[in-house]
C-alpha cells in the first residue's frame, strides 16, 4: 500500500460529491484519485486507477453502488463503503454484515472512522480478501432480495435531508431524470431519480400509474372526468388535475368505477 490511502468517490449529485471530496482533501493521509458522477464511470475509474477504497453512493440512476460492485472483477474490487441519504433497509443489511456505510450528509468524524478502518484492513491481506468477498456477497443478496416498500422518501434540501412520509405524497410526475413531487398540502419537491425505480419501491395498492410519466396516490383521487377520445382526467383531493392515458383509463375503470 502507498503512504496515502487512495480513494475514489462516486455520487451523481454534484453538491454531495463536492462536499465529500472537500472532506477527503482535508485529510493528509488520503489521496483522492478519482470522482465519478455515475455508476458506469465509477467502474471505469476503479478499474483504471485501482484505488484502495471506493466510497459509492447507494442511490444512483442507471447503475447504483451495489451494481458497481457487481460489475467489478474480483481482482479489481477495492475496499468498499456505501454512502446513502437514508435507506433503513440498506443500513440494516450492511450493519448486520459488517459492511461499512456512511449516512448523508457525511460527518467528518464518521468519515475518519471509515478511513481508519480501511487502513487497518489494508494491512491484513487475509482480512482484506474476505472483506471484499463479503461485500460482493452482500451486494448480490441485497439486489436479489425484494426490498420493503418505502415509508419515507429522502429529499435533499440544500444541506438538510427532508424525510417525507410517503402517505403525504399526492402525485409524482417525471421530467426526464427529475421527479416533481406534490404533497397533499400542495408542497412541491424535486428529486433526481427514475420513475420506474421509485415506483418499484412504492406500494402498488396505494399508488397508481396514470400515464407514462405520472403516479398518483390512489386514495386521493376524488373525481374522474371522462374526456373526448375515451381518456380521463383525474382530480385529486388537493385540487391537482392529472391526465390519464387511454390504457390506464381502462385500468382505472376496473379499479375505481366498478361498484
Amino acid at each position: 500500500m502507498s503512504e496515502k490511502l487512495r480513494v475514489v468517490i462516486a455520487d451523481d449529485e454534484r453538491p454531495a460529491r463536492s462536499f465529500l471530496a472537500a472532506l477527503l482533501r482535508d485529510f493528509e493521509d488520503v489521496a483522492l484519485i478519482g470522482e465519478a458522477e455515475s455508476g458506469p464511470e465509477a467502474v471505469e475509474i476503479i478499474e483504471r486507477e485501482r484505488p484502495d477504497l471506493a466510497l459509492l453512493d447507494l442511490q444512483m440512476p442507471e447503475l447504483d453502488g451495489l451494481g458497481v460492485v457487481r460489475l467489478l472483477p474480483k481482482h479489481r474490487t477495492p475496499l468498499i463503503a456505501f454512502v446513502t441519504a437514508y435507506d433503513e433497509y440498506a443500513v440494516q443489511a450492511f450493519a448486520l454484515n459488517a459492511i461499512d456505510y456512511l449516512l448523508k450528509p457525511v460527518e467528518r468524524a464518521r468519515l475518519r472512522e471509515t478511513l481508519n478502518r480501511a487502513l487497518e484492513r489494508l494491512e491484513q491481506a487475509e482480512t482484506l480478501a474476505s472483506e471484499i468477498e463479503r461485500v460482493r456477497t452482500v451486494a448480490r443478496e441485497f439486489e436479489a432480495t425484494p426490498q420493503p416498500y418505502l415509508e419515507r422518501l429522502p429529499i435533499r434540501r440544500r444541506d438538510d435531508i427532508l424525510l417525507l412520509p410517503v402517505n403525504q405524497i399526492a402525485s409524482i410526475v417525471a421530467e426526464g431524470e427529475l421527479l416533481h413531487i406534490t404533497t397533499i398540502q400542495r408542497e412541491r419537491h424535486l428529486i433526481s431519480y427514475r420513475l420506474k425505480d421509485l415506483e418499484a419501491r412504492l406500494d402498488p395498492t396505494k399508488f397508481v400509474r396514470l400515464g407514462r410519466g405520472t403516479l398518483a396516490n390512489l386514495e386521493l383521487i376524488s373525481v374522474i372526468t371522462q374526456m373526448p377520445g375515451g381518456t380521463y382526467t383525474a382530480t385529486l383531493s388537493n385540487g391537482q388535475q392529472l391526465a390519464v392515458s387511454r390504457l390506464q383509463s381502462r385500468i382505472l375503470r376496473e379499479q375505481l368505477l366498478r361498484l
